[in-house]
């Protein structure tokens, strides 16, 4: 799409947090600069969520770190001074996040749809997305390009891998050898599946499918104590590398495997960045709305068993963005629907998924 008159040159986007959500909000800032090569963009993002994308070279990143209370609002009022966009697109549904909008000069002030728009959104914009029901994560942002004038969508990532990360990922996976990564904690502890079903499935995928197995998370005690569990459960080698990575190093990891196993949490969408195929364990969250996107086929799906059980109620009669996060909800996943995903996988020949 051709620069004119009207089309915007400076373009803000608030979308601070979380992972998977941040790379949603990359493929519609991708989106964007095709469509307008001379605009420039600012995003205003979380702390941890700029260890992943701070080192883009074509986004001007401001760090609002919601641990700083009030100096995060401080630093931005700050950082703010002297700009002035044509269009904020305001992607967060959280009151901070609206707060933080609000010291964002911008003529356009865009954000979701009344229906959608949560904890009170609809205060701190002057336009909104056009309204749409029941709508996968992704496509719910590209509403806010399609409200620029902008429906062709690019579905790329493009996230420059450092060159420690490519190294680092070329050790832990020598000569592109196959592999099975798997990321077993989602920072929502209900969403978390048993440690004795990911040690199950890591063996057979050694066994059956000659799979190295690689475990990676975050330094926190939760996800050190899974990694020991998995560990101490599996007689086939694994490499534990849970809390030695950082997240460039992690995506440059997803990169070269084979397959990531995880439950909803930010590297199966990562992984999707990257065009890694992705086994994600649903029953707590609905895949339809925040499955890997291009990995659904590959995803075992218990959120209706989840919804008749602990709602009494199909899904279809609950709100879209229901999270049925109860202790047990993950236990209707069995090591054997999840094994069956993996071997349908491999013998479809662990096709690659879109990446840009």
């Amino acid at each position: 799409m051709p620069m004119s008159d009207d089309s915007p040159r400076e373009l803000c986007v608030l979308r601070l947090s979380a992972l998977g959500d941040v790379c949603h909000a990359l493929a519609v800032v991708r989106t964007l600069q095709d469509a307008w090569p001379g605009a420039r963009f600012t995003w205003i993002i979380g702390k941890l969520e700029h260890r992943l994308l701070g080192h883009l070279p074509d986004i001007d990143f401001v760090v609002f770190d919601k641990k700083a209370g009030r100096g995060a609002y401080r630093g931005l009022h700050s950082s703010m001074t002297g700009r002035r966009y044509d269009a904020l697109l305001h992607m967060q549904l959280a009151m901070r996040a609206s707060l933080a909008s609000a010291l964002v000069p911008a003529r356009r002030r865009i954000g979701f749809d009344r229906a959608r728009a949560r904890e009170l959104q609809w205060l701190f914009t002057n336009e909104s997305i056009a309204p749409r029901r029941r709508e996968h994560v992704l496509d719910s942002l590209f509403g806010f390009a399609e409200a620029l004038g902008v429906h062709a969508r690019s579905m790329r990532w493009d996230i420059p891998l450092p060159e420690d990360a490519l190294a680092y990922a070329s050790r832990v996976i020598p000569n592109d050898r196959p592999t099975l990564v798997v990321s077993p904690c989602s920072s929502h502890a209900l969403r978390n599946w048993p440690a004795e079903g990911y040690a199950a499935v890591a063996e057979h995928a050694a066994a059956r499918h000659g799979l190295g197995v690689l475990l990676c998370g975050g330094p926190t005690a939760l996800e050190a104590d899974y990694g020991a569990r998995i560990e101490s459960l599996m007689r086939a080698p694994c490499a534990n590398l849970i809390g030695k990575d950082t997240l460039p190093q992690l995506l440059a990891t997803l990169a070269r495997a084979t397959v990531l196993l995880a439950p909803d949490s930010g590297p199966a969408h990562m992984a999707t960045t990257v065009g890694t195929p992705v086994i994600g364990l649903y029953a707590a969250t609905n895949p339809a709305r925040s499955g890997p996107y291009y990995s659904r086929q590959w995803c075992v799906d218990r959120y209706e068993q989840a919804a008749r059980r602990f709602r009494g109620r199909p899904p279809e009669e609950l709100p879209w963005a229901t999270k049925i996060e109860e202790p047990g909800v993950m236990d209707l996943i069995s090591p054997a629907d999840v094994i069956e995903r993996l071997d349908a996988l491999m013998a479809a020949g662990a096709p690659r998924t879109p990446a840009g």
